[in-house]
């Protein structure tokens, strides 16, 4: 995968226009509660800094309306937050598309949500154009929306005059194809979630490409069902039985394996008070719900990733959340930062699960997309890297 990288040009003197991920939670009064993506975007920020370049930078906030921003809607608590954070004045711009605003060398502006463009979700040409025309050099580095094509992510790098990615884009793509290109073996694939319709194609497309798919939380429940387990009151789809089983065929077909629990950690609700029983998996009662892998599943999965040569990591094996149904994901999760094996991680639970059980330092990749990562390992085409790829060679 071939792309031009922020940090082999020269931007000494340039117009840099960078497309960030700053899309940050806040809280009711607009105070920003988590700075990860902020924080995840300074460094190509800091080298156009360190270049000797001018730079302009926009992303989007929540879900505005086009044409119709509200004060819920603008990105000035997030210029605030920058600025602390790379020492300087971040001004905030208002309808900028036109120009019309100048921004000096050494300077970083923030350009105001990006959603707010008429035209900005349905890629349009003419805003594209426009928005190219302010830079010298376009910078996508929000991995996070590489699986859309917009006007800010797609368009622009078509007609910039140069296009390429950002510190963090080039690290998301390079840690990827790493994981999926040649991957060191045996490589695991680990899908945990509620639902085996919302990662059904991933799960078929892990079939033909890994060694041991791990699956957890409902979508394992589904696969039990499609084993001839009873499940009681369990999170599951019926109706996805045989898809379950079409993947297992398709796996034990190329002599790979989707391990399935040997026990299980059940209550009769889910919340913190709930009561937790670890029993066999063919002792589940009739109004059991599984909320969690038992210990020897947990044990059994561990070993598993301490012999991988490469970890792909989507989602808990339990509800982590309350502690009483935590255990089978902390243990994985442990395994996973002791094991040599290149490991990558994506998605919000993931992330929050890498966060709760202190194992950030110890994941090879943290990815900072959750749709994008997914449609990534599912081999999908992403709009935005497409377009960086279309402009390697101009």
């Amino acid at each position: 995968m071939k792309v031009k990288k922020l940090n082999d040009l020269d931007v000494s003197g340039k117009r840099v226009f960078i497309r960030a991920d700053l899309n940050v939670p806040q809280d009711e009064a607009g105070n920003i509660t988590e700075d990860t993506r902020i924080r995840a975007s300074i460094p190509s920020i800091q080298y156009c800094l360190d270049n000797g370049a001018a730079v302009m930078i926009t992303s989007h906030l929540g879900r505005p309306t086009e044409g119709q921003l509200g004060a819920d809607d603008s990105l000035m608590p997030v210029a605030v937050r920058l600025g602390q954070l790379i020492n300087r004045p971040v001004r905030l711009i208002n309808n900028w598309v036109d120009g019309g605003f100048e921004v000096n060398v050494g300077e970083v502006v923030l350009l105001e949500n990006c959603r707010g463009n008429v035209g900005e979700k349905k890629n349009n040409e003419a805003l594209a154009r426009k928005m190219a025309a302010l830079c010298d050099v376009y910078v996508n580095d929000a991995f996070g929306t590489a699986h859309r094509a917009e006007a800010t992510t797609e368009g622009i790098a078509r007609f910039a005059p140069i296009a390429c990615a950002g510190i963090l884009m080039g690290a998301e793509i390079d840690a990827l194809s790493k994981a999926t290109e040649n991957p060191a073996r045996p490589l695991v694939a680990i899908v945990g979630g509620a639902k085996v319709s919302s990662k059904l194609t991933i799960l078929r497309t892990l079939a033909e490409k890994v060694d041991q798919l791990i699956v957890g939380g409902g979508i394992a429940n589904t696969f039990l069902l499609a084993s001839g387990k009873r499940i009681g009151e369990s999170l599951a789809e019926p109706e996805l039985v045989k898809e379950a089983q079409a993947i297992m065929d398709m796996m034990k077909a190329r002599g790979a394996e989707v391990p399935l629990p040997v026990d299980v950690v059940v209550a009769d609700e889910v919340s913190a008070l709930a009561r937790a029983n670890r029993i066999p998996a063919d002792e589940v009662g009739a109004h059991d719900r599984i909320l969690d892998v038992g210990p020897k599943t947990a044990a059994k999965l561990a070993d598993i990733i301490a012999h991988a040569g490469t970890i792909v990591w989507n989602g808990p094996v339990g509800v982590f959340e309350h502690a009483q149904f935590a255990g089978g994901t902390k243990m994985m999760a442990s395994a996973i930062a002791h094991s040599e094996a290149f490991s990558i991680a994506g998605g919000g639970d993931t992330l929050a699960a890498i966060a709760k059980f202190h194992i950030a330092d110890d994941i090879g990749y943290i990815s900072t997309g959750g749709g994008a990562f997914l449609e990534f390992l599912e081999g999908k085409t992403l709009p935005a890297i497409a377009a960086l790829e279309a402009r390697y060679d101009t």
